[in-house]
């Protein structure tokens, strides 16, 4: 199977699933930012967002404009992510935290639509 396809249909059903999870719990997401006040969990979850970030870069880094730039932006956007929870952990906390609040509702869209259309170009629903 090719990467593209692959990641596509990883990503989508991730960020499908991660929607559908804040949406029915919308207290859980309130729970990751009290949860990376603690160093540990902040630092896990930083090596995890560069390793994510890393493996996604190095198999599927394509600036095409199609699905594929929406693979590698994840990609790109998590390992900077970690890298900034790993540098600068407070001021990318609170700035995560502006972000969420400021616009809840256009992220929650985002990660619906961009999963469906990965989702519907990994299983080549959409000719």
């Amino acid at each position: 199977m090719d990467s593209s396809l692959f990641l596509a249909k990883f990503w989508g059903w991730y960020l499908i699933i991660f929607f559908l999870i804040l949406s029915f719990n919308p207290k859980r997401i309130k729970q990751i930012f009290n949860d990376l006040k603690d160093e540990k969990f902040l630092i896990i979850t930083a090596f995890v967002a560069i390793i994510v970030g890393l493996l996604n870069i190095l198999f599927h880094n394509i600036w095409e404009p199609n699905y594929k730039l929406i693979i590698t932006l994840i990609g790109w956007l998590s390992l900077l992510e970690g890298l900034l929870l790993f540098v600068y952990p407070k001021k990318t906390v609170m700035w995560l935290a502006f972000i969420n609040i400021k616009l809840v509702q256009l992220i929650y869209m985002l990660l619906f639509f961009a999963g469906i259309y990965l989702l519907s170009m990994g299983y080549n629903i959409l000719p």
